[in-house]
């Protein structure tokens, strides 16, 4: 589904980025695999996973290229698309997947705790987007036929909120709205940008929920690889005219999610008196819980852990 297409895809050393560089190679493209090989946090450096995935991929007769700088740097995000530029001329679809983990409940977190994460998330996929999408404008206002896409990784964490997350889930909703706005802005110049909020086995999950693993022999729904396929083909021109959109996938389950939309409404033709709301917005809620309470993700109702 991807001949021919030149495919950027962060922190693609290990877990979902791995399976998504691996399936879109397998499909025809030819991708850069971008990751610097720190550890779940952030810290430290490594060449080797995003090395070793290209080996990967050049061992069955696809193209790669390595990318080990820090892409939540504007210098780091600016060499990963020069990256597939200068190796192959051009770059069609760019998958921003890179993430770390610093948990910790509000009272406790730290300022730097919150940097790091907001920084490698919510940053890294707003630097990475904006060069790729600098990049097709030029070309589109020169004539080009442009058919760009960007899928970015969001989360059930930052749709419906895990405690003791909050700076990974405020990352993760500000993708969603960021990947809405993005896609409304970029539409005149032939690119689309979509959302995934994948569930899957990573560092990161193990480290949130421990060791989650299925009995050999039987379909494994949390295999990160079970990610790739929805990834692929929101880069493919076979999901041409889909934009602005956030799907869930994990396991076999695929979701089209809609957030923020009104469900209940009242209104004055003047302004409202305080007196007046505290008598009139207990009617808003109806049936509906007034404290919130999400619904489980299906990564939680598979691994069961549905009381945190």
């Amino acid at each position: 589904m991807l001949d021919g297409k030149i495919v950027a895809v962060t922190g693609a050393g290990r877990g979902i980025g791995r399976g998504e560089a691996r399936l879109a190679a397998a499909e025809g493209a030819r991708v850069v695999v971008n990751d610097v090989g720190g550890d779940w946090d952030g810290t430290g450096r490594d060449p080797r996973p995003a090395s070793e995935v290209v080996e990967e991929i050049r061992a069955v007769g696809g193209e790669a290229v390595a990318h080990h700088e820090d892409i939540s740097e504007p210098d780091g995000a600016a060499s990963l698309i020069d990256t597939a530029l200068d190796t192959w001329g051009r770059i069609d679809a760019l998958v921003n997947n890179a993430g770390i983990l610093r948990d910790r409940m509000i009272f406790n977190m730290t300022a730097d705790e919150w940097d790091a994460v907001i920084k490698v998330h919510l940053r890294g996929t707003f630097l990475c987007t904006q060069r790729v999408c600098a990049h097709w404008r030029e070309r589109s206002k020169a004539g080009d036929e442009v058919a760009g896409a960007v899928v970015n990784t969001s989360s059930t964490s930052g749709l419906m909120g895990i405690p003791g997350q909050a700076n990974y889930g405020a990352a993760k909703a500000g993708i969603a709205a960021f990947t809405q706005i993005v896609s409304m802005e970029m539409a005149r110049y032939g690119v689309r940008v979509n959302a995934i909020a994948p569930g899957a086995r990573t560092r990161m999950t193990e480290k949130t929920f421990g060791d989650l693993r299925t009995p050999e022999g039987e379909f494994d729904p949390l295999a990160p690889e079970n990610v790739a396929p929805l990834v692929v083909y929101l880069c493919s021109d076979a999901a041409a005219g889909i934009t602005g959109q956030v799907f869930g996938i994990t396991g076999g389950l695929v979701q089209l999610y809609r957030g923020w939309t009104p469900v209940a409404e009242h209104e004055l033709e003047r302004r409202w008196t305080p007196a007046e709301l505290a008598e009139r917005v207990p009617d808003l809620f109806g049936d509906r819980p007034t404290a919130y309470a999400p619904e489980s993700s299906p990564l939680r109702r598979i691994t069961g852990l549905t009381d945190v």
